[in-house]
């Protein structure tokens, strides 16, 4: 990620917080752009993508003769599943205290199922990574990301595997995730999930089957996401065309 898109993430993040918690919290409208300009020191075409981002993942509306309306009722939804959160920021949005219970890595062939997600050939060499988020000490979200095991450049301990795995594509794989496409379904728990989420066998799951493409449209790696029943409350916002 360049400087700049580094730095318009974080100015985007700063407008959030000022809509929920901050000096825009009890507004119905932002500012004029020429305000907003100055007080973020940023310039109007910057200010504007980060706008049209806003708008699009509804947090305002743009109406002309009114001006930019915030969307409080999206606002204060904790958990989207329309827009990518990591792992450790949905359990603190949604009042929890967040933590990396364990992390484990291991290299194994690709299956059948694998080598169709990611186009390669049945059993090349992939790393398999799980993890395990808790909220208030108990077990919420379980994970097990994969990926080709050649695309690892130099060593790494586990340490580096702890933040999202976004991070560690970019950092040790130079892979850049665009966009993913993701299947949503529940599914009971069986012995190994019952375990590892503390539930019983049979207990609701929802299950997440995620498959991430680069911006050339090539898949670069999978996960499987399990979420424990009864600590998030997932919403979806769909606009009407």
């Amino acid at each position: 990620m360049n400087t700049h898109t580094s730095h318009t993430k974080a100015i985007r993040a700063q407008l959030l917080e000022s809509m929920r918690t901050g000096e825009y919290a009890g507004q119905e409208r932002l500012p004029r752009e020429s305000v907003l300009c100055v007080k973020l020191g940023i310039s109007r075409t910057q200010l504007r993508d980060i706008l049209a981002s806003l708008e699009r993942e509804g947090f305002i509306t743009r109406r002309h003769g009114v001006g930019t309306v915030i969307n409080r009722h999206v606002l204060d939804v904790h958990t989207r599943m329309d827009i990518e959160v990591e792992f450790l920021d949905m359990i603190r949005q949604n009042g929890f205290e967040p933590a990396v219970a364990s992390i484990r890595s291991w290299e194994e062939p690709a299956d059948e199922k694998t080598a169709a997600q990611l186009r390669i050939p049945e059993g090349t060499p992939m790393l398999r990574v799980s993890r395990l988020c808790t909220a208030d000490g108990r077990p919420a979200i379980y994970c097990e990301d994969v990926f080709e095991k050649s695309l690892v450049k130099g060593a790494y301990t586990e340490e580096d595997l702890k933040p999202p795995i976004f991070h560690f594509l970019q950092r040790s794989c130079g892979v850049y995730p665009y966009l993913d496409l993701t299947d949503l379904r529940a599914v009971p728990a069986d012995g190994k999930l019952a375990e590892v989420l503390q539930v019983s066998p049979g207990a609701p799951l929802l299950y997440m089957e995620e498959v991430d493409f680069d911006i050339d449209g090539k898949p670069v790696f999978c996960s499987a996401e399990y979420f424990a029943d009864g600590i998030f409350r997932h919403t979806v916002l769909r606009k009407k065309l």
